[in-house]
């Protein structure tokens, strides 16, 4: 998205930044000086833990902003221009939202904490190439420690995520709210939007026999016969489980009925009583194993394992023969790319829009050209108006095999932003900003109930609020 003056540019590096706090309360004397790379002591006392933050009951050291430096880097992000002031507030933000989530009584489950866990940690293996150069790069002593400090790390992370959605999930705006936004702009201060597409597809799935399908429900019947008989879910979901998402937690997810997983699952979780296991589920993703850990009122702790039935390579064979027969009844004008995916598309979600893709981001099925997902740009960008791509496989590591078409529905240019056509746009954009302001109304009410040190080689530091309290 482009805007033109810098009103829209700060709303949104606010919202990346996700919102900041304000104020404090008391300093940390120490014999320092400045440095515009790294605080250096001069020759006198020295502190020996480190310590240059406490926040509530929590501490940053300065080996915390090394790592943040580190983990940005790891994440190819250009850390020339980033500060160690800018770092220390932010961690400070973070120390402040965790403190009050314990004082709120807000719950982060290990389960939860050691799948995301894993889940950074593929992601810097991946990086930089085994974990030993991993444990190397971070510079600790081993494996252990690195997963000591860094499952404390994410823990705080979770807290402060869950902290923030708690402050803002009443917000809402009306109408009028929006308009009264919207109307602040003149003509020409009003943002461009991006050019924009919309984008539909249709999926064939193979056809999975009886036989696979019912191997795999035996299974998971063995696999309940064996928890019920003492053995650990917690194990059979690390063992078995063919979800990616949750197998390594032992298949844990958190839910409500809000929660965005397919009707089928959610249907039976909430028909569990705790510590109960359902029978065989079906859903599009394969056959499920729920079971439901603990309740909540109206939030369950669940634990799941997902087993596919095998493809045979003659269903893969008629999948891709019946795709390209729809793309070809397309381009002869028997039928029209939406009427194909209507009458016979596999893919739920897309089959009642003419098989149009929902943009995850918006919720709306536009895709702003500077933004779709490197795997559809590739396959879409080059294609004209009524032109249709080649059939193509996809394994998806939830979905399974599939063969696709896809086609662009419509192309939208670059505007100037327009109330009636950009209404959900503006609409989101006025939120953004009456949610930073109410993170930043909680945020100078809790500050001044936290205990705050900040050491003194810091407290030069412009900050992008008053943590001095000036």
């Amino acid at each position: 998205m482009k805007f033109i003056n810098n009103r829209f540019a700060l709303l949104l590096a606010l919202n990346c930044m996700l919102f900041g706090s304000v104020n404090a309360q008391e300093i940390i004397k120490e014999e320092v000086v400045q440095d515009t790379v790294k605080p250096a002591p001069k020759k006198g006392r020295l502190k020996v833990d480190g310590v240059v933050a406490v926040v509530g009951d929590f501490v940053v050291l300065d080996s915390d902003i090394d790592l943040m430096y580190k983990e940005l880097e790891a994440e190819k992000v250009n850390t020339k221009d980033i500060t160690r002031c800018e770092l220390l507030g932010k961690l400070m933000e973070d120390k402040l939202y965790a403190h009050q989530a314990i004082q709120d009584s807000i719950i982060v489950s290990d389960a939860e904490v050691n799948e995301r866990m894993q889940q950074q940690i593929d992601f810097f293996v991946e990086r930089l190439g085994s974990e030993d150069k991993m444990v190397e790069y971070f510079k600790k002593k081993d494996m252990s420690s690195f997963k000591d400090e860094l499952f404390e790390m994410i823990k705080n992370q979770k807290l402060t995520e869950q902290m923030q959605k708690k402050v803002i999930d009443e917000v809402e705006i009306t109408p009028e709210e929006v308009r009264i936004f919207f109307s602040k702009f003149g003509e020409e201060d009003r943002p461009f939007f991006g050019a924009e597409m919309e984008i539909a597809q249709i999926v064939v799935k193979p056809v999975i026999s009886d036989e696979e399908k019912q191997k795999v429900i035996d299974r998971l019947n063995e696999i309940k016969k064996d928890v019920e008989n003492g053995d650990s879910f917690y194990s059979k979901a690390v063992l078995y489980s063919e979800d990616p998402g949750s197998s390594s937690s032992g298949g844990f997810y958190k839910m409500t009925r809000k929660t965005p997983f397919v009707k089928e699952f959610k249907d039976v979780a909430f028909s569990l009583e705790e510590g109960e296991i359902s029978d065989p589920v079906e859903t599009e993703f394969g056959y499920h194993l729920i079971y439901v850990e603990k309740i909540r009122g109206q939030e369950l702790d669940v634990r799941h394992i997902l087993m596919k039935p095998k493809v045979s390579k003659q269903a893969e064979a008629d999948a891709k023969k019946k795709i390209e027969h729809i793309r070809q009844r397309i381009l002869s004008g028997e039928i029209s790319f939406a009427d194909a995916a209507r009458s016979e598309s596999d893919e739920k979600e897309t089959r009642n829009s003419g098989g149009l893709l929902m943009n995850p981001r918006t919720l709306e099925t536009r895709f702003e050209l500077t933004n779709l997902p490197s795997e559809i740009y590739t396959k879409v960008y080059e294609l004209k108006d009524g032109e249709i791509t080649e059939p193509f496989r996809e394994n998806d590591p939830r979905a399974g095999i599939s063969y696709k078409i896809m086609s662009v529905a419509n192309r939208y240019p670059e505007h100037k932003a327009s109330y009636s056509d950009d209404y959900l746009k503006i609409k989101d954009l006025a939120l953004k900003e009456k949610q930073i302001l109410e993170i930043k109304k909680w945020s100078e009410e809790k500050i001044k109930e936290t205990y705050v040190k900040i050491a003194e080689e810091y407290q030069s530091c412009q900050f992008t609020n008053n943590w001095m309290k000036k």
